[in-house]
């Protein structure tokens, strides 16, 4: 039998599937016949952007993805590191931005859905979640209407599936007024003895479907995610999954219990183009054929033709390649989780996707043609930075009105130093994100060991997995097994948008450097990265150049800091089409999640002040620098001055190693009682967070040597790399001066103390009269209630 032939589409209904014209000739030459509805959906949905990767496929080659304790890296359901004592993590970052753009509660909800499921495929139980977040302005009824959505359906999904959603991060601009991007990251530990890996071999092995049942949400959804939005986009809510969070739960039990026999071959979540993209997956990484029949699908609705069944994206389904003769065992343990499982198919020699449907064949494809030999365009690279980025780069201080240590004049009025710093603190995107984690469950579990808010990156308990298969949790370890192992990891996710912006390949280096600050700031060693891209449309010069130029940069990021990428997903076309048609593409935003091993959970920091009398310092580069510390691209000149202009701060890869380093070394001895990266909004904002969070005061003097030369703004709204805030008990001044200057040698500065309860945040630089004079009640409103005000 063959595959029914069908006549030539017109271009209108090639062009609906997201198919260009001279793909669907390939298509044919292909074939060498025209395809039928089925098979023109099935390429539609292998050959977008959001499957095939095929305008970034090339970028990402450059990337680093080996490295001594990398394990599985690019190419399977997530990246795997050794994270040593017979302890592996799997993780992987994914994101669902259009579906939370036009349904946000369920396309929030679905895209944590599908990114726990990415994890427990390899064989490992989810231990803890994060997020990385962009909205448009709250002042937007709007934007208030899709950040309360996306943040419910979240909460819903992580909390009633019952993994902790442990950290993450948000930030508002009307860049993303339109078109809101939506990332999530999973960390599992791997609970199989074998890495289950997704590739199909032996022939005649069975093919078994698991999991919920088969109906028409999600139609197209990898297509749909491969576009720009516009108006009519509310139109395409079939192609948002509807999920059921406590469904997921059985089949992460369901699974990892089928894993632990033995019998399962290969795994593969159906996750974007649902059966599509799994059957042809596992058949070309196997380098063999599936055959399917879709009559055999369990299905929530009637009526349905292959078209649907084979483009359906609904949530909970999972295919599995059985060895022969134990399929029933597999199946006995799926009914026991109250879970479909019906073996549907078979491996086959030919190396083709065959589909049946109703005695006949419904589609029949070389699997390549879907997984892997797909188009691959090679842009072409501007000659030179576009117009909107040359321009901003002409930006400098000098630009701005003169200040004094009084302040600065702003529209014909005084703005006072604390009047600045009270603004930024009032700031959505610096501001505390306490309305945002209250809502997720971050204890569940038992093994958070920083709350959220708490500390530059979240912190998770590791505990051996159970290593019986009499027993029902991992929690339950073996007899004479330590109970509560001393190590821990650290993971954060980060992306400043705003320096990929004006210089892309600078901007993501900092992406890269921040995020192993993070770490370091907690005592973590960074291990590993896993990426999510988000970016506007490739097909345009300027869109095509931030994605090479921010990919460069997180390669040579990566290398330097020895973190490979293990994996991650590419979301291109975030554009919003206006109601003039003309796009509004959003800002660059490659955000970058980064894992890290803690030796001793005993050893790790906060940002808050822990006792009146601590020594605080700043670790990195000093006050009087101005190569690496600006106000370009601050928040600082986007909220005081509304400004998107300067260069991004440059990155100094060995300062950043040797105080990353030190930042390290100094709380694992346990000299370091505190640090904090020195962010968003600079040294000031810093000092802040550390009092709100501690409720602590500080007296701060910064030393100027060349006071002349800079700006007061730009010494305390300025931002850069390499910068840490520490605090230190007085006993151990001697000892970690004395190992500071041997490791970083000028590179540090003694700023300060910490104060007393509920005082105040003073700063001074040498004046009688401080620059900064705040109560910490004050500081702690602004920060702690500026998201709730505008909602």
């Amino acid at each position: 039998m063959t595959a029914i032939s069908s006549t030539p589409f017109s271009p209108e209904e090639i062009a609906a599937e997201g198919i260009k014209p001279e793909e669907y000739q390939e298509i044919v030459q292909r074939l060498g016949r025209h395809p039928n509805k089925a098979e023109l959906g099935m390429f539609g949905v292998m050959w977008s952007e959001h499957c095939c990767y095929k305008n970034s496929r090339p970028l990402l080659k450059q990337f680093p993805t080996e490295g001594d304790r990398i394990l599985v890296g690019p190419g399977e359901n997530a990246g795997v590191v050794d994270l040593g004592d017979g302890l592996q993590l799997a993780f992987k970052i994914e994101s669902h931005n259009h579906p939370s753009a036009v349904e946000p509660f369920q396309g929030a909800a679905t895209g944590v859905g599908g990114i726990l499921r990415d994890i427990f495929t390899m064989g490992a139980r989810p231990i803890a979640l994060l997020n990385s977040l962009r909205f448009g302005s709250l002042e937007d009824p709007k934007t208030r209407r899709l950040f309360n959505g996306v943040v419910s359906g979240i909460s819903h999904y992580g909390n009633c599936v019952g993994v902790p959603t442990v950290g993450g991060e948000v930030y508002f601009d009307s860049a993303y007024s339109g078109n809101p991007l939506v990332n999530v990251m999973a960390l599992g530990l791997m609970e199989t003895s074998e890495i289950v890996k997704s590739g199909a071999i032996g022939i005649g092995n069975p093919v078994l479907y698991v999991g919920s049942t088969t109906g028409r949400d999600g139609m197209g959804g990898a297509s749909f995610a491969s576009a720009e939005l516009s108006d009519e986009s509310v139109d395409n809510r079939p192609a948002v999954q509807v999920g059921d969070p406590f469904l997921e739960k059985s089949l992460i039990e369901a699974c990892l219990e089928a894993f632990k026999t033995g019998a399962v071959v290969a795994a593969q979540d159906m996750g974007a183009a649902g059966i599509t993209c799994s059957t042809s997956e596992m058949a070309a990484k196997g380098g063999v054929g599936i055959e399917l029949d879709l009559d055999l699908i369990p299905v929530r609705e009637s009526g349905m033709v292959p078209y649907e069944y084979l483009l359906s994206e609904s949530q909970e389904r999972m295919l599995f390649v059985a060895y022969k003769g134990r399929e029933q065992e597999l199946m006995d343990i799926f009914h026991k989780w109250g879970l479909h499982a019906v073996v549907a198919g078979k491996v086959i020699e030919e190396p083709i996707v065959r589909i049946l449907f109703q005695g006949g064949i419904a589609a029949e494809i070389p699997a390549t043609a879907l997984a892997d030999n797909t188009p691959i365009y090679h842009r072409e690279l501007l000659a030179e930075p576009p117009e909107y980025a040359r321009k901003a780069w002409e930006w400098t201080a000098d630009s701005l009105p003169s200040c004094t240590p009084a302040g600065i004049e702003i529209q014909g009025g005084l703005k006072t130093w604390n009047d600045i710093l009270l603004t930024l603190l009032d700031t959505p995107t610096i501001a505390s994100k306490r309305w945002v984690y209250r809502q997720y469950d971050h204890q569940v579990q038992n093994n958070t060991a920083v709350l959220p808010g708490g500390a530059d990156a979240a912190v998770v308990r590791l505990r051996p997995v159970a290593e019986a298969s009499n027993l029902k949790s991992p929690s339950q370890n073996l007899p004479g097994k330590e109970q509560n192992p001393k190590s821990a990891v650290a993971a954060t996710v980060d992306c400043n948008s705003r320096y990929v912006y004006l210089d892309p390949y600078e901007g993501a280096k900092a992406v890269v450097a921040e995020a192993a600050r993070n770490l370091s700031c907690v005592g973590a060693e960074p291990l590993a990265v896993t990426d999510n891209l988000n970016f506007p449309s490739p097909e345009k010069p300027i869109g095509y150049w931030q994605l090479a130029e921010a990919c460069r940069g997180i390669a040579e990021a990566c290398r330097e800091l020895s973190t490979p990428v293990t994996g991650g997903n590419v979301s291109l076309y975030n554009e919003t089409l206006d109601s003039e048609g003309k796009p509004q593409p959003i800002y660059p935003t490659p955000v970058v999640g980064m894992v890290g091993l803690i030796p001793d959970i005993t050893k790790i920091c906060g940002q808050s002040w822990q006792a009146e009398g601590d020594l605080i310092y700043l670790l990195g580069r000093g006050l009087d620098e101005t190569n690496g510390v600006t106000l370009g691209a601050s928040e600082y000149l986007a909220t005081i001055h509304g400004a998107i202009a300067g260069k991004p701060p440059l990155v100094d890869f060995d300062l950043e190693r040797r105080v990353q380093a030190a930042c390290r070394e100094g709380i694992r001895q346990g000299w370091v009682r505190s640090a904090h990266d020195c962010a968003e909004g600079g040294i000031a904002i810093a000092l802040s967070e550390s009092c709100i969070t501690s409720q602590l005061g500080a007296e701060i003097t910064l030393a100027i040597t060349e006071q002349h030369s800079r700006r007061w703004d730009e010494v305390l709204f300025a931002e850069g790399g390499a910068r840490i805030i520490v605090s230190v008990s007085p006993e151990n001044q001697a000892t970690w001066e004395s190992y500071l200057q041997e490791r970083l040698q000028d590179n540090w500065q003694k700023i300060g103390l910490v104060g007393k309860p509920n005082q105040k945040l003073r700063v001074f630089t040498g004046e009688t009269h401080p620059l900064i004079d705040v109560t910490i009640e004050d500081v702690s409103d602004r920060w702690n209630h500026a998201i709730q005000r505008r909602l």
